[in-house]
């Protein structure tokens, strides 16, 4: 469980990494472009498609590792299990916010997000 002070802090430390999750991400979809479409691309072949798909799911591991549950990345989602008011529920961080001011109740989901 996540105060809302814990998962604020932890977006802020973990900061660097879903910036290179994004990255990552960018990258694995541009190199899967190109080598579907002409079978080569600036960014390699084969052999760093399959390095940047492990990079990006160890940045994922560090993520989980904390607890963190990573419900999306394109964009990047991230809840905290926490409590508000006595009820369960999840502190959200979604891509673009400038960090956690969101929640929602687990049962609702990203449809019952609400300003914190």
């Amino acid at each position: 469980m996540f105060t809302l002070a814990q998962a604020r802090h932890l977006v802020a430390t973990l900061r660097p990494r879903v910036d290179e999750l994004i990255r990552l991400r960018a990258d694995l979809a541009e190199l899967r472009a190109d080598l579907a479409d002409h079978g080569v691309s600036v960014l390699g072949g084969r052999a760093e498609l399959k390095s940047l798909e492990a990079r990006l799911h160890a940045v994922l591991e560090e993520l989980h590792q904390h607890d963190i549950q990573v419900k999306g990345i394109a964009p990047v989602l991230l809840d905290f299990p926490g409590e508000r008011d006595g009820r369960a529920v999840l502190w959200c961080w979604l891509e673009g916010d400038d960090g956690v001011c969101w929640y929602h109740r687990a049962e609702c989901g990203f449809a019952g997000r609400r300003p914190v």
